[in-house]
Order: structure tokens, then sequence, then C-alpha cells
């Protein structure tokens, strides 16, 4: 009997990279099973050096990056490794590129919506600049809608890195992981809100000049749990806006995979999400862009062994 097929996965996140190594698995209700993973902080976001940058532009340090990517491979069990016989590599936000499902969502440092397209779809020959949605090629001669916003997890950072300073300001010293806590902690004790905040600080792709808001203002609605919620409600409603889920319904979309580390910790994204797309949401620990990668060379090695 042949020995089961196993793959290795990385996703090269700005964030985090992350690794994932997967096996082969008919008998399992998935089709596979991930037999070991590991996620290292690259934290590799820096101040822009070049001279030609805009004021909303970042930089990254790639050895950040390759440093958290040595140190994930040297965690993982040296036993599973030496099984591996094909490695996918997705590079940040692209990773959920590679999941076959019907709709995923990636909420990390920026946020992506992408959809498998219906057979035969085909894009326009000249991209619009100005479109939120962009296609790719994807498997078997189909394409996959993308809608990616530069705004997702870096917003709320931002957020928890204003209050800290404020709070400086006023003498007081308070660890960014503990206000990020409690702040959502209030958020989910408030379920509702009228405050309407736009969260794009760092404008779009296909606007580049738009700037954040906050609107419907009232002295009802300043507490730091009407804040939060809302700044959770406008990322996930600025996505929304690109891609709303009328167009993807019309698709005959049914499902969302959804993913990434801002949504992982955050349980009023979560709530946020299931308001604005009401399909059928998963949130699970092996949907991350490593274990897609993954499956990608899983699946086509699969295909070659049948062929």
């Amino acid at each position: 009997m042949a020995a089961p097929s196993v793959t290795l996965g990385i996703d090269l996140g700005t964030t985090s990279v992350k690794a994932a190594v997967v096996e082969d698995a008919p008998g399992d209700p998935s089709g596979f099973v991930v037999l070991a993973s590991c996620v290292r902080a690259a934290q590799a976001e820096v101040a822009a050096q070049s001279a030609a940058a805009g004021p909303q532009a970042q930089e990254q340090d790639v050895n950040r990056i390759i440093q958290a990517l040595n140190e994930c491979l040297a965690a993982l069990p040296q036993k599973q490794l030496r099984k591996v016989c094909a490695i996918g590599v997705s590079g940040q936000m692209h990773g959920i590129l590679f999941w076959k499902t019907g709709q995923v969502l990636n909420i990390s440092t920026s946020v992506q919506l992408a959809a498998s397209m219906p057979s035969g779809f085909q894009p326009a020959q000249t991209p619009d600049p100005a479109a939120p949605v962009a296609y790719f090629p994807y498997f078997d001669r189909t394409y996959l809608a993308v809608a990616a916003s530069l705004n997702g997890g870096n917003v709320l950072a931002t957020f928890v890195h204003m209050l800290v300073q404020w709070m400086a300001d006023l003498g007081l010293e308070v660890e960014e992981s503990t206000v990020y806590s409690r702040m959502i902690q209030a958020a989910a004790r408030q379920k509702d809100t009228c405050l309407t905040i736009t969260p794009t600080v760092l404008g779009e792709r296909h606007l580049p000049d738009q700037l954040a808001s906050v609107t419907r203002i009232s002295s009802s609605d300043l507490s730091l749990g009407h804040v939060t919620r809302a700044l959770c409600r406008g990322i996930v409603q600025n996505l929304h806006s690109m891609l709303p889920f009328q167009q993807l319904k019309e698709w005959g979309i049914e499902r969302v995979v959804s993913s990434g580390s801002a949504l992982s910790r955050n349980e009023v994204l979560k709530q946020e999400v299931q308001r604005a797309f009401p399909f059928l949401v998963t949130f699970g620990q092996d949907v991350d862009a490593a274990v897609g990668a993954a499956l990608a060379l899983l699946q086509r090695n699969l295909n070659q062994k049948k062929s």
C-alpha cells in the first residue's frame, strides 16, 4: 500500500510566519489531516525609509520574515518533514487563494475576501484600477474574485496605540495587550451601536486618497464599548462595500471559511462577520493560508498519481 502523500505549506506574512505539514487522509471527512503546524512572530513592519514614500506608506524588513521562517521550520518535527514530497508557499494575503471552497475571508493585518467564480466566467481584458474587486486565474481554468482591503487588524492596532499614547500623555502606563483585551470585552458587552466608523486610515488600493471618518456621534455612544464595536463593524462593513453578500449570493456562494490572527482572537469581529455575511460561517484553526498552500500541492500530487 502506497504511503500517504505529505506536503508542507508556508505562509509568509508581515505579522507572522506560519507553516503546516498536511497529509492525505481519504477516511477523514475533510480528506486531509494537519500533522504539525507552527507560527512565529515576524513583526516586519518598519517605518518607511524611502523619500518617495507617501504619508501612508508602509515597508517591511525582509530579514525579520526570514528569521521567523527559519524558527518556524526548526520547530516542526523533523520526522514529519522528511516525509514531505512538495512545498507550497503563499505570500501575505495570497494564501487564501489556495482554499478550494466557496468563499474565504481572512482578517489579519489587512483583510481579504475571495470567492471562486462560476465556470465559464471571464473577466475584462483590461483590469479597472478603480474597481474594488480583482480577478485572478484559479484552478481548472476558472477565476477567483478577490476584494483586498488595506484596513484590518492594523486599524485595531492603530486604535490601541492611540489609546496607550493618550494615557501616557496623562501620566499613565498601560500595556497594549491589556488595552486590547479590555476594549474587546467592552465591545462584547455592547451588542449594538448607532456610531458609524469608516476605518480607512490607510486608504484603499482602488481609493488611495480615502480617509477614515466617524459619524452619527451622540453623547450616548461615546463609551469604549460603543467605539470598539463601531470600529470592528466598520472594518467588516468596509469589506462588504467592496464585495457585498448579495453579489456573492448571485454567484452561488453558500459558505464562508474564515481565518486570520485578528479574527481568531476577536469575538466582536466574528459577530460582525456573521451579521454582514448571512451564510454558514466556519471559524477554525486549520483554515489558515499555510494549510491552504499545503492543500494546493497535496491535491496536485494526488491528481498526478491518479493520472
